[in-house]
């Protein structure tokens, strides 16, 4: 790389970590003229980058945007941030899938050897967002990295898990967890590991952001298949409360009186029929029933139950509930 390039480049790194470069400061960081640095952002321009010159005393350069988008200089935390946005973008069915792994594909092949070993070290399986779902409690990429390194190498790993549960100070401490690590998972925004619980004697689904993995990692394993055979299904069933099917356990039938476009933006991965004007058949599942029956209930139309039973008794059992609540209110003041 000759002299003149790598100052370029060093001029364009600095142009984007800051809004606006006073002249003399750029000359001051690259070591050169006034008027050298006039060349280099001039020759900057020709390569396509918009760079807006300042007037003032001591004048100055501006990095805007351009109409075209020119080549990019990333640090290695943005580099990784990018890779794994893009391996999830995958699964969005955003119609962006072939273009994320092409410009995956383009970030590897010019990536320093020493991020792309942290990053074939990360090795995940994405699914699908699932609608509710917000993003909470980021998990560090070097945990991840961790884990991910743990499942390539087939050792059993040893961490601690903060639960939601209050924590009794007066115990013993608590052991670490012995997990055999099988898959790394994301979804809405949220870190998963899926692992054999070597105390529990059974599969288990841990939040990424509550693992703290401690070192040195177990003895190697040899790995188990996740019921199924499919990780993304078996987590996917696991999420909507089914042991290993991926579908919802309890799912119902009902006939709305709505139209089925008021229902339809609304109906998630349910399944929706039009009746008529001011009816529509929607078969919908849960966790539970009388989840399900109160899932309907937000539409605030009538509600025919066309089955199974299950469903109609749910609803029996909120009316049961409601019409309590409705007689211990208190009357508005």
């Amino acid at each position: 790389m000759t002299p003149t390039t790598s100052r370029l480049l060093l001029l364009l790194s600095l142009l984007q970590t800051r809004r606006d470069w006073p002249g003399a400061l750029l000359a001051d960081r690259l070591q050169i003229s006034h008027r050298t640095v006039r060349r280099d952002v001039d020759r900057l321009r020709e390569m396509g980058y918009s760079i807006h010159a300042m007037k003032g005393p001591d004048g100055g350069y501006r990095l805007d945007a351009g109409s075209e988008l020119p080549p990019l200089l990333f640090d290695d935390d943005q580099v990784i941030a990018l890779t794994v946005a893009l391996q999830a973008a995958t699964v969005t069915g955003a119609g962006i899938e072939e273009a994320a792994l092409r410009a995956l594909t383009t970030m590897r092949q010019v990536m320093p050897s020493r991020l792309r070993h942290r990053l074939d070290a990360l090795q995940f399986t994405a699914l699908p967002a699932r609608s509710g779902d917000a993003v909470t409690d980021p998990v560090f990429p070097d945990v991840l990295i961790a884990l991910s390194a743990a499942i390539r190498a087939r050792e059993v790993l040893r961490f601690d898990y903060a639960s939601r549960r209050p924590v009794d100070h007066t115990t013993l401490p608590i052991p670490p967890r012995r997990v055999e690590p099988h898959h790394l998972v994301t979804s809405s925004g949220r870190w998963y590991l899926v692992g054999w619980d070597l105390e529990l004697d059974g599969w288990r689904i841990f939040r990424a952001d509550r693992v703290a993995p401690r070192i040195p990692a177990g003895p190697r394993f040899t790995p188990r298949e996740v019921p199924g055979g499919n990780v993304r299904d078996y987590v996917s069933a696991r999420f909507k409360g089914s042991a290993q099917v991926n579908t919802w356990p309890c799912r119902g039938t009902v006939i709305l009186g709505l139209p089925a476009s008021a229902v339809l933006p609304f109906a998630g991965d349910g399944i929706v029929e039009d009746l008529g004007p001011d009816r529509c058949r929607y078969e919908v599942g849960s966790w539970s029933w009388v989840a399900l029956a109160a899932s309907l209930g937000r539409f605030d139309s009538t509600i025919e139950v066309v089955g199974p039973p299950e469903l109609s008794a749910a609803f029996g059992h909120l009316a049961e509930r409601y019409a309590a609540t409705a007689s211990t209110a208190q009357p508005p003041s």
